[in-house]
């Protein structure tokens, strides 16, 4: 009785320990932060639920008439792949367990696409900092219930995470679409416009990025001017306040470098300001412009910009203030060995009041540094930006007879600190805002991005596709459609045909089209020579809408101007042969604009463009033995070849000789 009696007593002990165990590894259900009410399920692909829950247990999986039972895994994740289902709205996701249930309300079944990039993506259709043409009456007529949005809070990590910060999905109408991406806005609207189906639209973006932020470490492994990096970055695990610290200690230690490596610098003194300096081995150059544009290559860094200028003795007497366009990235500014301002502020037009007492009568010098740290270097805006003013009214036009000299170059520098909350850093944002958003089921991906890799166009080229490629992988839902925009002329025009690292990149986006299933939509008519943000972001939209619309889709509309296919030397011109050559015509004015034609010493003149049929003949009076043509090469190039569409040719030049990023 005894022996019966003790082992109930270790019977009733055990189970309880099971039951406390089990407890102790109870854990709520969750799923990922993309599932809430009035999301958006891609049609006819299989749907793809994912959460946590308690280790090994069951979670049952509701919609429409599907029911789907499967089991957490021994750390508490799961996922549900429900059978594919048809287009329609009103409908509710139940998940629940024995203990939990969620329900999610007002989901539609219709098209996802995922939208990406730098502040041209970002950019809202009503926000302080960039202007959508037409942006009230767009806001005010922004009532479609069946296209939903989402967007993906910016947030960077330094290893894959599974969780993002977001308000959730939202029907979209005059108040949530005020902040939402006005380019990824206009291409739902286009798709709704023309399917009417429910279009699921999910936002995840951050100006001033670079695509290798944006690409996972297992792919960036393969490319050699990245692996380092991105080994290094995926392998931090130190707090943000460790690595805030260490970033304080590496900045400083970086900016020494920089001072010993920047010859415009003994030390602290700024060499390069002082007034009596030898200058006569220095580079003519007027402003504004990027020195990737000129003989000072392609480098991020420092460069030294001086100028004198004759000041009559009435405005040496006057208040004046030195005034110049804003600068990439930022600036320090002397006169006459005297510093008078600088500024951080990207995009910002430069006002520094000079004190008095600094200008004389006569010649007086003036220095200005500029400091880039990733893409282009250089002045923005134009040349009646630059000046100095007097308080009587009068000014003094400072754009032109400036000489430069390179200061530093950043491949010398040793020390790269990596900051616990700088977007541009390899991996990061792939990890932080995308890697969440996988395995969501999605017709596609629309992108925006390329300003911020300009100054590397060239390497674009292969990160570029990789990039996309990556993305497809991991996803793991095949060659999904992958539409981007071409970058928009900016900058001031050149007068004479130049070297152009905006050209070059749009060359390396191009060369994307070589993967399958990808689309791009040209924007080279409508950018703003002042505004990297152009406000024209209707016809971003609807340029990337029609690429969805006939290669997505299948409809049977036209989506692409000229794209350049070859070319045949016929004597003394050049003949051009195009894809979507159908109907080629002059879009502004006609002259045919934009073509500059070379013969063996590789420089380029304006040449003579003529239509024949499907087709562009290119000459030039001098070049009797032409070897090569370029179109549109330039960051802002004059040009207006298009076709039956009315979309404009791409950008393209014939020969491939050794570029400025290369």
């Amino acid at each position: 009785m005894k022996k019966l009696y003790t082992s109930t007593i270790i019977a009733s002990l055990l189970s309880f320990l099971i039951l406390c165990s089990c407890t102790s590894n109870k854990r709520p259900l969750t799923t990922a932060q993309i599932f809430g009410d009035q999301m958006v399920l891609q049609a006819n692909k299989p749907i793809n639920i994912w959460g946590t829950f308690t280790p090994n247990a069951t979670i049952t999986v509701l919609f429409r008439s599907q029911s789907l039972s499967i089991k957490a895994d021994k750390n508490g994740k799961w996922k549900a792949s429900l059978q594919p289902e048809n287009y329609g709205t009103d409908e509710r996701l139940i998940i629940k367990t024995k203990t939990d249930t969620l329900i999610f309300n007002d989901i539609s079944v219709g098209e996802v696409w995922l939208c990406s990039g730098q502040s041209n993506m970002e950019m809202p259709v009503i926000s302080n900092w960039a202007q959508v043409n037409n942006s009230q009456d767009e806001v005010s007529n922004a009532d479609y219930p069946e296209i939903r949005l989402f967007t993906v809070e910016k947030n960077i990590s330094f290893s894959p995470i599974n969780t993002i910060v977001t308000k959730g999905w939202q029907a979209c109408d005059s108040n949530s679409v005020k902040s939402f991406s006005a380019s990824a806005y206009f291409f739902g609207r286009e798709l709704y416009q023309n399917l009417k189906v429910p279009i699921g639209l999910i936002h995840s973006s951050w100006g001033g990025t670079v695509a290798e932020a944006w690409t996972s470490e297992a792919a960036l492994l393969n490319l050699d001017d990245f692996a380092e990096t991105a080994n290094y970055i995926n392998s931090l695990t130190a707090s943000k306040d460790s690595l805030a610290k260490k970033y304080s200690i590496d900045s400083a230690q970086m900016m020494k470098e920089i001072r010993i490596a920047d010859i415009g610098y003994d030390e602290e003194k700024a060499l390069y300001a002082a007034v009596d300096i030898n200058d006569s081995d220095w580079m003519p150059i007027n402003l504004p412009k990027m020195w990737e544009e000129t003989d000072l290559g392609v480098y991020d860094g420092s460069g030294w910009f001086r100028k004198t200028v004759e000041i009559s003795e009435a405005m040496a007497k006057s208040e004046l203030t030195l005034c110049y366009g804003s600068v990439d990235d930022s600036d320090e500014a002397w006169v006459n060995g005297i510093k008078v301002g600088e500024e951080q502020a990207w995009g910002v037009l430069r006002k520094y009041p000079i004190p008095e007492g600094v200008v004389k009568q006569g010649k007086n010098q003036i220095t200005i540094r500029v400091y880039d740290y990733g893409g282009g270097g250089g002045f923005m805006n134009e040349a009646k930006d630059y000046m100095i003013k007097s308080s009587t009214g009068k000014s003094i036009s400072i754009a032109k007879g400036w000489v430069v000299k390179k200061g530093f170059d950043f491949q010398n520098i040793e020390t790269h600190p990596v900051s616990a909350t700088d977007p541009n850093q390899t991996t990061v944002l792939y990890n932080a805002m995308i890697n969440p958003l996988i395995p969501y089921s999605i017709q596609g991906a629309i992108w925006y991005q390329g300003e911020s890799n300009s100054g590397r166009a060239h390497q674009y080229r292969t990160l570029f596709k990789t990039m996309v490629t990556d993305w497809r992988k991991q996803f793991e839902q095949g060659d999904f459609p992958f539409y981007f925009v071409q970058l928009a002329n900016y900058l001031p025009r050149n007068t004479e045909p130049t070297e152009d690292a905006w050209a070059e990149l749009r060359e390396a986006q191009t060369m994307a089209l070589e993967l399958p299933n990808t689309g791009m939509a040209v924007t080279i008519d409508i950018g703003n020579a002042l505004d990297i943000h152009p406000g024209n972001k209707q016809d971003v939209g609807k340029r990337l809408a029609l690429n969805a619309l006939a290669k997505t889709y299948k409809q049977n509309i036209a989506y692409m101007g000229p794209l350049y296919k070859s070319y045949k030397i016929k004597a003394n011109s050049i003949e051009v042969a195009f894809q979507f050559n159908e109907g080629l015509s002059i879009a502004n004015g006609s002259i045919l604009k934009g073509f500059s034609i070379s013969g063996s010493d590789s420089v380029f003149i304006w040449a003579d463009a003529i239509i024949e049929g499907n087709k562009v003949n290119v000459s030039h009076p001098t070049i009797e033995n032409p070897i090569a043509v370029r179109y549109a090469w330039s960051s802002n190039p004059d040009c207006n070849l298009s076709n039956a569409t009315g979309l404009p040719a791409s950008p393209f030049r014939t020969d491939n000789w050794k570029g400025i990023t290369e």
